[in-house]
């Protein structure tokens, strides 16, 4: 149980979950279908599946990744993180490709019930979109590494990421409440987007070395470390900027200080870009992985908080 408890990387759940809060304390906020008389379309029925959903897909995407780069060699022994468990021999690939079809099929089971308590009887074209939807974020997941087309060996990981668990999970579960299109929450759901593939982009720039040795070319391989460094810097200042922006506009003119509580998470944040800034050992950057990863979802925690209140 231990070694698939790391397996699962419990340190990148958190993130995972950030743009569901965002969305989902959106549409408790914003009731819809009437000025006169609102109607509150939040669920915790939704809220609970769109979580469990949401964690089915990152639990998925880490036991393919152990797997995908376990088979082909990509983690080795000039890899710099943490041991993965098939690289230390103590999950063996048919367990790990066996856990992989059980995720997959209980995250599809969880995405199908939280489509049906969204729409019930209703909107078909709505249930049949999200269900292509959540079939291919499964298939997604799997093909990052997994394959002789993995596409995260040819520097599309980013796009993935930032789709699936920027706007996607921002946007997605909030139409799942709402039924409607909100453009106003781009702003945040690009944001939270932007910071996860931040964490992906630590994790590559941590890597490099063994990636190119190994033919992995993420954009880090293919751009190399200076250039990523500012890719960085762009990827989470972009974020805070629209974050910022957002509370702006969802605020309006009236200017209350606790409505910009969520500063507080910017703290954490320039101090990793300081650290980014002046790190010159690939090994450094790992513990910057979870400080990102928890400063992600602390910002998200609080302005989801704000958003109610």
């Amino acid at each position: 149980m231990k070694h698939w408890i790391e397996a699962a990387r419990l340190r990148t759940l958190p993130l995972s979950v950030s743009g569901i809060m965002v969305g989902s304390l959106y549409a408790l906020a914003n009731p819809t279908n009437d000025i006169l008389t609102p109607t509150q379309v939040f669920s915790w029925t939704i809220f609970g599946f769109a979580m469990l959903t949401t964690l089915g897909l990152q639990i998925l995407s880490n036991f393919a990744n152990d797997y995908g780069d376990g088979v082909k060699g990509t983690d080795n022994e000039d890899r710099i993180g943490p041991m993965r468990a098939i690289q230390s021999g103590v999950i063996s690939p048919e367990s790990m490709k066996r856990a992989m079809y059980i995720t997959a099929t209980l995250t599809l089971l969880s995405a199908v019930l939280l489509i049906y308590f969204s729409f019930h009887e209703n909107h078909l074209g709505y249930s049949l979109f999200f269900l292509g939807l959540g079939i291919l974020a499964i298939a997604s997941a799997i093909r990052y590494t997994v394959g002789n087309s993995a596409y995260g060996y040819k520097g599309f990981g980013d796009v993935f990421v930032f789709v699936f668990f920027g706007l996607v999970s921002t946007l997605g579960v909030n139409f799942l409440y709402s039924k409607q299109f909100d453009w106003q929450l781009l702003l945040p759901a690009a944001a939270i987007g932007l910071l996860s593939v931040g964490v992906l982009n630590l994790n590559n720039m941590r890597d490099e070395a063994s990636d190119k040795k190994a033919g992995k070319n993420t954009i880090v391989v293919k751009i190399g470390g200076a250039k990523a460094k500012i890719y960085h810097y762009c990827l989470i200042i972009t974020a805070m900027v629209l974050v910022l922006i957002f509370a702006i506009i969802y605020n309006g003119v009236g200017f209350r200080i606790d409505q910009y509580a969520f500063l507080v998470a910017y703290f954490p944040l320039i101090g990793h870009l300081r650290t980014v800034y002046y790190c010159t050992e690939p090994r450094a950057l790992d513990p910057q992985l979870k400080k990102l990863a928890i400063s992600t979802f602390l910002l998200s925690f609080i302005l989801a908080l704000v958003l109610i209140f």
